[in-house]
């Protein structure tokens, strides 16, 4: 894929990220759910690979949070998803493998991760399952929603430009 082709497919996605997190939500827990990041996250791991859905994730963490529209929380989860689920895909090449690979990223990885910014930067101090079940949720949901996208995407032909020119 040629370099223009790729950042525009990444900004694309990380415009639906950004809006898309203002229009589908829902409580989980303590905090909110937003499974597009996830969406976004298993779509562009398989699509466009490990590297650009971290930069990806990263990007859009970071305009939510200079909207006010994010916590600082929205970083480890959604970029360590966002890598493990292009790279497991990479390995298996298995849509399956990029949804557990969001899933163990986000869900879990970026629960333990987030401790350590809530203290430092939110004056927290919850432990790991005060973030596990609201991070779970929003990853497994937003994780299968990013599978059926990239299923219906593939059956529909939209897929094929953008995994042959990767």
């Amino acid at each position: 894929m040629n370099r223009t082709r790729l950042m525009t497919t990444m900004a694309v996605f990380v415009a639906i990220g950004i809006i898309g997190s203002q229009f589908l939500w829902f409580p989980a827990g303590f905090a909110k759910a937003y499974p597009v990041q996830h969406a976004v996250n298993v779509v562009a791991g398989i699509l466009l690979g490990p590297g650009p859905a971290v930069i990806i994730a990263f990007i859009i963490g970071l305009i939510r949070n200079m909207l006010g529209l994010g916590s600082i929380l929205a970083f480890p989860g959604g970029m360590i998803g966002a890598f493990l689920a292009g790279y497991l895909y990479k390995k298996w090449n298995q849509h399956s493998a990029a949804v557990i690979g969001e899933i163990i990223g986000t869900g879990i990885l970026g629960s333990f991760a987030s401790i350590p910014l809530a203290t430092l930067f939110m004056g927290t101090s919850f432990g790991i399952f005060f973030f596990l079940p609201s991070f779970l949720v929003s990853s497994v949901s937003g994780a299968l929603i990013g599978w059926f996208i990239v299923v219906r995407l593939k059956q529909s032909g939209q897929a094929k430009a953008i995994i042959e020119n990767k």
